[in-house]
């Protein structure tokens, strides 16, 4: 088989799998996303293991940058069970992996007020932890009814539609 044959299209195989170990579902209900961020993670063994387990907890987690360097906070990533003596933190803050340039710029939007950054999904991007890191603001409460009654008028009106099919 000679080169010119094979297809320029890459292969299943050779996309890296997704395995998502925590989704934090409530932040795009208290939250509105502006910007999400891919970032990488910098672990401990026996961290890496229990998140392999499916062992941790993004609900109360948010990030801060502190002197050019972005930390997650409150990320609950529970201890491994065989790590005895050598196990971790599990609330301990951990360093978030971006560019420089784009650690100027979430700087930069998160002084303007009300701007935070919230991690939507923790996985694992081929042998990668990655987190999806939110830019958002903190939504009001009557803001959160509308969005409820949005979405209830939105599946009545499907049901409407299907019915009169």
């Amino acid at each position: 088989m000679s080169k010119a044959n094979k297809s320029a299209k890459p292969k299943d195989t050779d996309l890296p799998k997704t395995k998502v170990v925590s989704d934090n579902r409530k932040a795009r209900h208290n939250y509105e996303i502006l910007d999400v961020i891919e970032a990488g993670l910098a672990l401990t063994g026996t961290e890496v293991k229990a998140l392999r387990q499916g062992k941790a907890n993004l609900s109360d987690s948010f990030a801060r940058i502190e002197e050019s360097e972005l930390w997650l906070y409150r990320c609950n990533i529970s201890p491994y069970d065989f790590g005895n003596r050598f196990n971790h933190d599990p609330l301990r803050k951990r360093r978030l992996l971006v560019h420089r340039s784009q650690i100027e710029k979430l700087k930069a939007q998160t002084l303007e007020k009300g701007l935070t950054l919230i991690p939507l999904k923790l996985y694992f991007k081929g042998n990668w932890a990655k987190i999806d890191l939110a830019l958002a603001r903190g939504k009001q409460l009557y803001d959160k009814r509308e969005a409820i009654s949005k979405r209830e008028n939105q599946r009545n009106l499907e049901r409407v539609i299907k019915r009169s099919r």
